[in-house]
């Protein structure tokens, strides 16, 4: 007789748990390879982000240089036909620029360095949407080319930092990007083309970025960051073509006492880089009191008597002093000077009263215009050193004097001057200048006042 019992099938308990397992493997690799298309996806987009906004920094540095040269052309054949013309032109150009600046546009006052700084450094949105909107990008590049069309002494490369940062961080909005470190990469890429892009020198753009613009770079993004700068500077390449911003210029120095002119364009460059930050960062820190409460309650008359004073300063210095001083830099580093050899002197209280105004505009070319001019003075002095070694020196030395950054003046001296017969004089010279310039400014200059950007925000 057959037991009924064993008729039923039991149930197979290991086929069972085999397809269970398997289905739950299958989720697993789902999920997986989900999660690693949406990874791919962010890091493709993440590359077109950088790679665009590269592009568009390039292109936007471009037409920014060419539009700098245009209106300050426009300016010296002004002068040239009006000899009065700044003292009508530039006082009323400055009072109209703090006016127009007193509103939304207040973050496009002063270099823009500072603000991409700020906006590396803070993470809240609120305060990058206002020191890198494109309003504030296009009224910074307007507001800086109408600067130079009045005849002020700034500078075009500082502006295109900060109009690079934000031109990099708006497009990183529109990828949906918003990861803190992915923005504060987009930022410092900006920055760094800007700077890249508006010299024509990679190099010193990549050094910048390291050096400057951020004291906590991130490793994960160094790849990505270096490769955006090297492409803004290639985009301006293609367009403008293969140049030197000041020329080739031919010279060395060779060992023994023409030596001396590494001690004293470091000592000098650093001790006059350090007073000019010093100076200048009492807009923030406080003025004597009737020039501070005078600059405070009535802004535009303020800049206005900057502007008349700038306009004296042109008159006795021969009308050298306007602009970004280019022009005066790459005649003496070829060693046929235009002016006197008090320029250097001129065109550092230009600068000053061009900053203390408060007018958007920065003071990296007129920096290096300046410190040419500080070689040109103490050329005659060294024997056996040619003068537009001395030059040189004086224009990189000045440079990490006023920037407290050595490394980023080593590099964009030798890169502007294809310099690379003075590499060791120029890095002795930059060292020494840093070293001089903390004893008068213990800040640097950009850090002070993205400092002051933190302050004043919060209040």
């Amino acid at each position: 007789m057959i037991n009924e019992s064993s008729r039923t099938p039991k149930p197979d308990d290991g086929g069972t748990d085999s397809l269970l397992s398997s289905s739950i493997d299958a989720r697993r690799t789902l999920h997986r390879l989900r999660r690693r298309a949406r990874r791919s996806a962010f890091m493709w987009r993440q590359r077109l982000a950088f790679f665009i906004g590269a592009g568009c920094v390039g292109l936007a540095a471009v037409l920014f240089a060419q539009g700098s040269d245009f209106a300050f052309e426009v300016f010296n054949q002004m002068l040239d036909r009006y000899p009065y013309w700044p003292w009508l032109v530039t006082p009323l150009t400055f009072a109209l620029l703090i006016w127009s600046t007193e509103g939304v546009l207040r973050a496009t006052r002063g270099s823009g360095i500072p603000q991409v700084i700020g906006a590396i450094g803070r993470p809240e949105r609120e305060f990058r949407e206002r020191m890198l909107s494109l309003p504030v990008a296009v009224g910074k590049m307007a507001l800086t080319l109408f600067a130079l069309l009045g005849g002020a002494s700034v500078g075009r490369e500082g502006p295109t930092v900060h109009v690079g940062a934000a031109l990099m961080y708006n497009i990183g909005s529109r990828f949906e990007l918003f990861g803190r470190r992915t923005v504060n990469g987009l930022i410092l890429a900006g920055g760094a083309a800007g700077i890249a892009a508006a010299f024509n020198t990679p190099l010193a753009g990549v050094m910048f970025a390291i050096e400057e613009l951020s004291h906590t770079f991130e490793q994960r993004f160094s790849g990505l960051v270096l490769s955006a700068v090297m492409f803004g500077g290639v985009v301006s390449l293609g367009i403008i073509g293969n140049y030197t911003y000041f020329g080739s210029v031919y010279a060395q120095l060779d060992f023994g006492p023409a030596w001396l002119a590494v001690l004293a364009c470091g000592l000098g460059g650093g001790l006059a880089g350090g007073i000019y930050s010093r100076v200048i960062l009492l807009t923030v820190t406080g003025m004597p009191k009737p020039f501070g409460n005078w600059r405070r309650n009535h802004p535009v008359m303020f800049a206005f008597a900057c502007g008349v004073l700038l306009a004296a300063v042109g008159a006795a210095s021969g009308n050298q002093v306007f602009g970004t001083g280019y022009e005066q830099a790459r005649s003496i580093l070829q060693g046929v000077p235009d002016g006197d050899g008090l320029f250097g002197l001129w065109k550092l209280l230009a600068n000053i009263l061009s900053y203390i105004a408060g007018i958007p505009g920065g003071f990296f070319s007129p920096s290096l215009a300046v410190g040419a001019g500080i070689g040109q003075w103490i050329a005659p002095l060294i024997p056996g050193a040619s003068f537009a070694s001395v030059a040189l020196l004086g224009m990189s030395a000045y440079l990490a004097g006023v920037t407290q950054a050595p490394l980023t003046a080593i590099v964009i001296s030798l890169e502007l001057t294809d310099g690379h017969a003075l590499v060791l004089p120029v890095i002795a010279a930059c060292l020494l200048a840093r070293a001089c310039s903390a004893l008068v400014c213990r800040v640097p200059v950009y850090k002070a006042f993205a400092f002051y950007l933190f302050d004043s925000s919060r209040k």
